[in-house]
């Protein structure tokens, strides 16, 4: 079957994107390729396709498990067998998924970058049938990215065992960062296509302004169809999405804070349209696959183009007009010099944190390898009078420089153990029936639960005891009062696995120069975001792709940059609208709300000559 069979079989397309056609014919020629595409250019069939037009399985490395567990039920609908692997899965659900990934007949494993080094997953290696090695989210192996992850370097040890061609994916990559994905992943020859990145559809806004909630209301107003509005701190994100409702518009707030499940429900209602808008940390937004945002609006300065160039891309994915709008003043601007210089707290204070870490958890010297210790990164800073974010970025250097690994907001799964022996289980009067159908369910799924405490997935036993979840961790309370089992309830936290035993003071080899030459990227990343709010006369499309590397770009004629042009030159020329214009800019809120009224009922409100031009201006996209 040719790829474009299979397009239509499984997609119903009749034609490819732009580049997917010759990211395909690479991948089934054999060779290594690294696909750089634009969010929403269409990454996954670039690896869908050929994998399913090949015997064996892909190898899919993903970070994100909402992006795992889409990616699986999409395929699943189309009648393609998929599976994931990913933090949340206790031993014997992996080693299940493996032995079914290596015998059963499927054509994608997903894998999270934290599985791949582990043992159990080491031992299916040689039995996997991979057709191709699948790295999405590819910068995230390049240290000169802006999002790099260490778990992902483990990938290119795969290569070693796995004779199949890597297919690398990203939205995201400079030309050094592009150098660096294919050196770390070990092309047999360099081979990079990329698509253009322009986006005809989007138009980039800047606005400079003091009252960004206002400016945010008016979006939200003017603009018809759902959005997402990027923030950088939780409570803010709380605030303003209150802000919004109480004003009238349909919307919600998201991030890491947030139970699972709660993140899951605000996402299914966004998606489905019942939430209107989003206000969200950086946390939301990646793998989700919503063609028709209107906006995204950020309220702040992104750390680095990177970042607000793949966010900005998740609007008018269905490739109708949709605005990316970015709110700033010079309060930003300061923030982001104060981020950097907290980003980087010193190496002396990295030292430190290094060896209070072993003193609160009392690890003596020549000792700890192996150790996963349950972190609170609250309770620590307060310990030790230490600022809270500076622990934060020493911890994940401490990570980068490979002496542990330090990860957030983990869901610790509840675990259970039945403390009664099998044979004498049905001897004991138990208060309530539904302790004895709990328990039997328990000993199905789980066989191992009377020797070890085991981690259990409490949808799926509330499911099979008929019980909603609240009622079902009752349930486990109250049997585990009975001395029947052992209950430890799931939590979300942070956890830090130390690589090695604790070294003495000095011995602390923290890489200088790694160090020197990740602040002075992070350095040049920040200064490039205020250069782009800042700029006046480049086209905001062609500023962007000039900073991906492409140099050849058409003016968008879209952005606040190609509108003001539109606008008649020199002081002193006549400007009809200016009137409207001002009054529009002081009372943004108002006006509209004025031209509004004014559209309902002609007779009355503004002069015909001020309602002609508002509408105008609105047509031209001025205001």
């Amino acid at each position: 079957m040719e790829a474009l069979e299979v397009l239509k079989r499984y997609w119903g397309y009749d034609a490819f994107r732009p580049m997917q056609e010759e990211i395909i014919a690479a991948a089934l020629e054999g060779r290594d390729v690294l696909a750089v595409l634009p969010t929403g250019g269409g990454k996954s069939v670039c690896f869908q396709v050929p994998a399913l037009m090949r015997d064996g399985i892909a190898l899919v490395v993903t970070p994100l498990i909402a992006l795992m567990e889409d990616q699986v039920r999409n395929l699943t609908e189309r009648g393609i067998r998929a599976l994931a692997i990913h933090a949340g899965m206790d031993r014997r659900e992996v080693d299940l998924t493996l032995n079914n990934a290596a015998y059963g007949d499927f054509k994608f494993l997903y894998v999270s970058p934290e599985r791949l080094n582990t043992s159990l997953f080491r031992s299916y290696l040689r039995v996997l049938p991979v057709s191709f090695i699948v790295v999405d989210e590819a910068h995230c192996i390049s240290q000169w990215g802006y999002d790099f992850r260490p778990d992902y370097l483990g990938i290119n040890s795969l290569r070693e065992v796995l004779d199949a061609p890597v297919i690398a994916l990203t939205a995201t990559a400079t030309p050094r960062v592009a150098e660096d994905i294919m050196d770390k992943l070990s092309f047999k020859e360099p081979l990079l296509l990329k698509s253009g990145f322009e986006r005809p559809n989007l138009s980039y806004i800047v606005r400079r302004c003091e009252d960004k909630d206002g400016q945010l209301l008016d979006i939200c107003r003017g603009v018809e169809g759902s959005g997402i509005v990027y923030m950088r701190h939780r409570v803010r994100c709380e605030q303003t999405a209150a802000f919004l409702s109480a004003n009238g518009v349909r919307a919600s707030f998201y991030h890491a804070g947030l139970d699972r499940r709660e993140r899951k429900e605000r996402q299914e209602a966004w998606r489905r349209g019942e939430l209107r808008v989003m206000v969200c940390t950086n946390a939301f937004g990646m793998g989700i696959d919503k063609p028709d945002v209107r906006f995204v609006v950020h309220t702040g300065l992104p750390e680095s183009p990177e970042s607000y160039f793949q966010e900005a891309g998740r609007a008018g994915r269905d490739g109708l007009r949709s605005y990316a709008v970015l709110l700033w003043n010079a309060t930003d601007v300061r923030r982001l010099g104060q981020l950097l210089d907290v980003s980087f707290p010193s190496l002396e204070f990295i030292e430190d944190v290094y060896q209070k870490l072993h003193v609160f958890y009392t690890i003596p010297y020549e000792a700890g390898i192996g150790r996963q210790l349950k972190f609170d990164l609250e309770a620590f800073s307060k310990h030790f009078g230490l600022d809270r974010s500076r622990v934060h970025y020493a911890l994940r250097y401490l990570e980068r420089s490979e002496h542990l690994t330090f990860s957030e907001d983990v869901e610790i799964a509840t675990q259970v153990k039945i403390l009664v022996d099998r044979d004498v289980l049905y001897e004991i009067d138990l208060p309530d029936p539904a302790m004895v159908t709990l328990l039997e369910v328990l000993m199905r799924r789980y066989p191992g639960i009377f020797s070890h405490v085991v981690p259990i997935r409490e949808e799926e036993v509330a499911a099979a005891c008929g019980l909603a979840l609240p009622a079902f961790r009752q349930l486990l309370y109250r049997t585990a009062l009975e001395h029947v089992i052992k209950y430890v309830p799931g939590e979300r936290c942070s956890v830090v696995f130390l690589h090695h035993n604790r070294l003495m003071p000095g011995n602390v080899d923290l890489q200088k120069a790694k160090y020197d030459f990740l602040l002075e990227n992070a350095r040049a990343r920040s200064e490039a975001m205020t250069e782009y709010a800042a700029e006046t006369d480049e086209c905001r499309s062609h500023w962007l792709l000039r900073y991906f590397g492409q140099e050849e770009s058409e003016d968008c004629g879209n952005c606040d940059v190609c509108r003001s042009r539109r606008k008649p030159a020199g002081e002193s020329a006549p400007d009809p609208d200016g009137a409207v214009r001002t009054w529009w800019a002081a009372h943004p809120g108002a006006a509209l709300a004025e031209f509004r009224a004014a559209c309902a009922d002609p007779g009355a409100g503004l002069p015909p000559d001020a309602l002609s031009r508002y509408r105008r201006l609105l047509d031209e996209g001025a205001l």
